[in-house]
């Protein structure tokens, strides 16, 4: 009888952790095709010298903070020479019922998310990616040290981030990523994020 009595005790307690477990479960944000941390070719630029495919990584993210109703997803190199870092991709306006982004989605505004868009990045005036927010993988200089590639997504608890901001959708990725870290007050639930390097 002892050991019924322990063994509910046990289930309900364990029952318990878990239920609690899922309630704080972290917002996290990753990538099937980055899991190593470091960036393979087809996912590095091809220009400026880097013959990669320029292939968009698949992302995946679970744990969505309650009341998100879209997302906005940036990709920053902060060690770029220019003195800000560099913006590599910029999405916004993700519906809420999305948990990824499939391999590719960031090399057409036809494959990203219905509804979603893309917003300038820093290759816009490189004509390197087509500008229009596509994805434009990493390529430092060479001999730098391997650059850091921040992955960062944002939930919302409107479904426009104009709505929350004030600003057109041709607002740049770095317009956007003051926004959406200062401007969005009580609009921005979480962020999630993972870093991947690259060098040459």
């Amino acid at each position: 009888m002892k050991r019924v009595i322990r063994g509910v005790a046990i289930a309900i307690c364990t029952t318990a952790s878990f239920a609690a477990y899922a309630q704080t479960a972290a917002f996290t944000l990753s990538s099937p095709d980055l899991s190593s941390g470091n960036f393979d070719n087809q996912f590095v630029l091809n220009g400026f010298g880097c013959k990669g495919g320029n292939v968009s990584p698949a992302l995946r993210w679970s744990n969505v903070p309650a009341g998100t109703k879209s997302f906005a997803l940036q990709v920053y190199d902060p060690d770029a020479p220019t003195g800000s870092g560099f913006w590599h991709w910029a999405v916004y306006n993700i519906p809420a019922d999305a948990n990824g982004m499939a391999r590719g989605a960031g090399n057409s505004s036809a494959t990203l998310p219905a509804g979603a868009f893309g917003g300038n990045t820093d290759f816009v005036d490189t004509g390197a990616t087509g500008g229009n927010g596509n994805y434009g993988g990493p390529c430092p200089p060479v001999g730098d040290q391997p650059h850091r590639y921040i992955f960062t997504l944002f939930a919302l608890a409107v479904p426009q981030v104009e709505v929350a901001a004030g600003v057109p959708k041709t607002g740049t990725a770095g317009l956007y990523g003051f926004v959406l870290n200062k401007g969005v007050g009580a609009a921005l639930l979480g962020k999630a994020s993972f870093t991947a390097t690259y060098g040459r």
